[in-house]
C-alpha cells in the first residue's frame, strides 16, 4: 500500500512538536469528564484492560427496591461473547455492589458498582504502542492529554459502557415505579432498514434474535449480512431506533437544559453514535407545518391533553407532553477492521497498520441496552428534578 504523506492536512503534527506545548498547557491537560446527570449523577471509572470498570452513583433516592436479578440481566444484555455476530471476548460482567444498598434497598448513600474485567488480551495491542489507529481516538486522546492507554483504548473503549447500563438498570427501576418503560431496538443495519414505525412493530420480539430486531424476517437478513461484512474483514452501522413510554408531561427544562438536548448529548456520549434525532426528525424538513403540527385531543383526566399524531416526538419546547418519546441513534462502522490500513506513528513515520484483536462487526446489537440506560439516566434525573419543585 502506497502511503500519500502530502496529503495530511497542515495542522496535523507529532509527538516531538506537541510535547513541549503539552507541558506548557499541563493545567488544562488534566481534566477529564467523568460525570452525567444533575441529581441522578452518575461517575464511571476504570479502563478496558485495567483490573476492573465501575461507577457511582449519586442522588439515588432511598427505599428503592434494587432487584439483583435484574441488574445483571441488564449487563447480560450488553456483554461481549453472547452470540456470533459480536466481539469473542469473555467476560461475565458480574456486578459487584460494594455501597449504598441494605437489606435489598437503597440507602440513599452513593452506590458504587464494581465490574471486574476477566479476559484482557493486552498483548493484542503492544503494535499500537506509538501508532495512530485510523478513525480512533488515539491521536485525539494523545494530542489533549499527552499520553494515552493505548491498551484497547483505556477509558474511550466501549468497555467504559458496561458501568452505564448497570446505572441505567438502577435507573429504570426507578422509572419503574412510575410506570416509566423504555425500550430500543435495532430498525436498520446498512442498507437493510425496517419501514414500519414503531406503533405497528411486535417490540416484544426484540430479544428473540441476536440482533435484537423485533420482525424476525429483517432480523435474519441483518444477520446474515452482518456475517458476511464479518468474513470480509470489514465492519458496517446501523440505527437504534427507541420508544418510551409512560413519560408524564412536565420533564425538561425550555432553555438549555430540554429534554430532548439532554437525550441527544447522552446518545452522542456513547461510542460511535453519530447522530441523533427525534420525533420526525429530519424527515420533518419536507413537511408543512399543517401536517406537522399536532393537534390537540381532550383525555380523560381533567386538564391533561393529549395529540392526535406525535411528530414531536413526545417533547414540546424541550419539555415532555405527555405523548410517547420516540428517537433514533444513528452509529458508524467500527473502526477497527481486520484488513491494512495506512497510518502513522506518533514521530510522524508512515506505517501499514495491521487489523488484530476481536472486535465486534456491527455495534447495533449490544447498543441496544446502552441506548436504553442512558435514556434511563436522563429520565431519573429529570424525574428528580421535576419533584424538587
Amino acid at each position: 500500500m502506497q502511503q500519500q504523506a502530502a496529503t495530511l492536512p497542515a495542522t496535523c503534527f507529532f509527538l516531538p512538536r506537541y510535547k513541549a506545548a503539552a507541558l506548557e498547557q499541563s493545567s488544562f491537560l488534566c481534566n477529564m469528564s467523568n460525570t452525567i446527570g444533575h441529581l441522578f449523577r452518575v461517575t464511571t471509572f476504570g479502563e478496558s484492560h485495567g483490573p476492573a470498570i465501575g461507577c457511582v452513583i449519586d442522588g439515588c433516592p432511598a427505599g428503592l427496591a434494587l432487584d439483583t436479578d435484574f441488574l445483571q440481566s441488564e449487563m447480560n444484555r450488553r456483554k461481549p461473547g453472547q452470540s456470533t455476530i459480536v466481539t469473542q471476548r469473555k467476560e461475565s460482567d458480574a456486578v459487584q455492589i460494594l455501597s449504598g444498598v441494605f437489606d435489598g434497598k437503597t440507602t440513599g448513600a452513593p452506590i458504587a458498582l464494581l465490574i471486574p474485567n476477566e479476559d484482557q488480551r493486552s498483548r493484542d495491542y503492544d503494535h499500537l504502542a506509538s501508532t495512530f489507529r485510523p478513525s480512533h481516538a488515539d491521536y485525539t486522546w494523545q494530542i489533549k492529554y499527552g499520553m494515552r492507554d493505548f491498551r484497547g483504548g483505556g477509558r474511550s473503549s466501549a468497555r467504559e459502557t458496561a458501568a452505564r447500563v448497570a446505572a441505567g438498570a438502577i435507573a429504570k427501576l426507578l422509572l419503574r415505579k412510575e410506570g416509566i418503560h423504555i425500550q430500543a431496538y435495532v430498525s436498520q443495519v446498512g442498507h437493510l432498514q425496517l419501514s414500519s414505525a414503531y406503533q405497528e412493530l411486535n417490540l416484544s420480539l426484540t430479544e428473540s434474535n441476536e440482533v435484537r430486531c423485533p420482525d424476525p424476517v429483517m432480523a435474519q437478513k441483518m444477520i446474515k449480512l452482518i456475517k458476511k461484512i464479518r468474513k470480509e474483514g470489514d465492519t458496517i452501522g446501523g440505527v437504534i431506533s427507541a420508544v418510551i413510554k409512560g413519560c408524564p408531561a412536565g420533564l425538561g427544562e425550555p432553555v438549555f437544559d430540554k429534554l430532548h438536548a439532554e437525550l441527544g448529548k447522552a446518545m452522542l456520549g456513547i461510542n460511535a453514535a453519530k447522530g441523533f434525532e427525534y420525533g420526525s426528525g429530519f424527515a420533518g424538513v419536507s413537511m408543512r407545518g399543517s401536517e406537522h403540527n399536532d393537534q390537540f385531543v381532550q383525555t380523560e383526566k381533567p386538564g391533561l391533553l393529549a395529540t392526535i399524531t406525535n411528530h414531536s416526538g413526545g417533547i414540546q419546547g424541550g419539555i415532555s407532553n405527555g405523548m410517547d418519546i420516540h428517537f433514533r441513534v444513528a452509529f458508524k462502522p467500527v473502526a477497527t477492521i481486520m484488513r491494512d490500513q495506512d497510518s502513522f506513528t506518533e514521530s510522524g513515520e508512515p506505517i501499514v497498520l495491521k487489523g488484530k484483536g476481536r472486535h465486534d462487526p456491527c455495534v447495533v446489537p449490544r447498543a441496544v441496552p446502552i441506548v436504553e440506560a442512558m435514556a434511563a439516566l436522563v429520565l431519573a434525573d429529570h424525574l428528580l428534578l421535576h419533584g424538587r419543585r
